[in-house]
């Protein structure tokens, strides 16, 4: 039996207890391991210099993105905001047990459709600390045990965050084997090959990654594309909530999926808004990539024409291609053709205009007046994520809780038969909806 085998084995057994787990234990568990990371946070940012160090060496010998190095940092203010992220799981409702339909067949004989973990989840996913500890968090809440195998370049930050989150969760409780960190590249093929012990893969990068991973395993996988991300300002936009808006998006984290790529600009307002918009992307840094006409909009501003190559590019840096339009409908079309479906937004005061784009663009998020940036779990209340699918089956956008259950139907019967439903004299079904829900307990105690 090989090494993965037998940790995805390990897993597949947690698995079964973490589904009985009540939400008492799991979210003790959770404030533990919250707590936990606090209290080693030194140790924990001794380990992620050891991995940026390595990190900087390989981008000055070009062997590394840049992009990669800047998600690598980690410091107090992070480490800060991974503990919050996980105590905000833990005052999340469970996800599991809940009741979604209810319906009386016939007289006592009752169905419940009822959430349910969906088991072990092995997840390949970037060099970015805080995305174990998230991750492990809702897994955990959620009732699933979980296989991690993160970057290579953050080794030494996810094994030191995999064996505090894995000793504080054995002290509150949780079934030894629920967590399991893969570390050799090797690995991730074997793991492609549990599909009798693994329910979900979910690997997170390039579209390349995520195409090689469908190709090679019978596992589910929930698919999570590139991040080309859009705003188009209309010709109605409040120009300088849009200068705001565009600034955000690109410069406040530009090495994450959800900053924006490409900005599209109505023809009537290039020339009031561009050079608005070039003077703060020239202060900051970004490279800007036009099409002819938005060159011609910033005569006297250092950029550069767009090749076909920049529509539908992920640049993960300060870099962005911009592009005029001659109208809405046009950027809905060029959104839907070079996007990636990821996160879209639309800067205009015109709310007919915003409804036009929210229904017309096919991404998984699309937003109204506000940068691409609000586009994660955290920030929709979720807790954490898993990562931003793209798909449009089981989950779709920022995957929280609601994204690691299934559910199960629950019959209760009194020795009911089929044969009772059929033929000449066959008894009717009611199908009669209950505003029920199913309660373990109260059931026990119906004499």
């Amino acid at each position: 039996m090989s090494s993965v085998r037998a940790l995805a084995l390990e897993a597949k057994n947690a698995s079964y207890e973490m589904a009985k787990l009540p939400r008492l234990i799991k979210d003790r568990a959770l404030l533990e391991i919250a707590d936990a990371i606090w209290r080693e946070k030194d140790n924990l940012l001794a380990a992620a210099a050891v991995d940026v160090k390595a990190a900087q060496a390989e981008v000055e010998a070009g062997r590394l993105a840049k992009p990669v190095l800047e998600r690598l940092k980690l410091d107090e203010v992070k480490i800060k905001a991974i503990v919050e992220m996980v105590r905000s799981v833990a005052s999340l409702e469970d996800p599991v047990g809940k009741t979604l339909y209810a319906i009386e067949l016939d007289d006592g004989f009752e169905l419940y459709k009822v959430t349910c973990p969906l088991g072990v989840i092995g997840v390949v996913f970037e060099a970015r600390p805080d995305v174990l500890p998230q991750i492990s968090s809702l897994c955990l809440k959620a009732g699933n045990a979980v296989i991690l195998k993160g970057g290579r370049e953050a080794a030494n930050i996810n094994r030191a965050l995999y064996n505090v989150i894995k000793e504080a969760a054995d002290k509150a409780g949780i079934p030894k084997g629920w967590i399991q960190l893969l570390e050799a590249r090797e690995e991730i093929l074997e793991l492609l090959k549990q599909d009798d012990l693994v329910d979900l893969i979910v690997p997170r990068g390039s579209n390349e990654f995520v195409r090689f991973v469908q190709e090679n395993t019978r596992i589910p996988v929930l698919g999570h594309s590139s991040g080309v991300c859009h705003i188009y300002v209309d010709k109605a936009a409040d120009l300088n909530k849009a200068v705001e808006v565009c600034f955000d998006a690109k410069v406040q984290y530009p090495a994450v999926c959800n900053a924006v790529e490409c900005i599209l600009v109505h023809r009537d307002i290039a020339q009031t808004f561009l050079p608005k918009l070039a003077e703060r992307f020239v202060r900051a840094g970004v490279e800007m990539r036009c099409c002819p006409r938005a060159k011609e909009a910033l005569r006297g501003f250092d950029v550069k024409e767009a090749t076909e190559e920049d529509w539908g590019r992920e640049y993960l840096d300060l870099k962005v291609a911009i592009r005029v339009v001659d109208s809405l409908d046009e950027a809905i079309d060029y959104i839907n053709r070079y996007g990636s479906k990821h996160t879209d937004s639309i800067i205009t005061e015109d709310k007919s205009a915003a409804v036009r784009f929210l229904t017309g663009v096919d991404s998984s998020t699309v937003i109204h007046n506000a940068s691409t940036r609000f586009s994660d779990g955290y920030r929709f209340g979720l807790g954490a994520e898993v990562g931003i699918s793209t798909s449009k089956i089981h989950a779709r956008g920022p995957v929280g809780l609601e994204g690691l259950v299934t559910y199960k139907y629950i019959l209760l019967g009194n020795g009911q038969i089929v044969s009772t439903y059929i033929g000449a004299d066959a008894k009717k079904f009611k199908h009669r909806r209950l505003d029920k829900v199913w309660n373990p307990a109260s059931w026990i105690a119906v004499k």
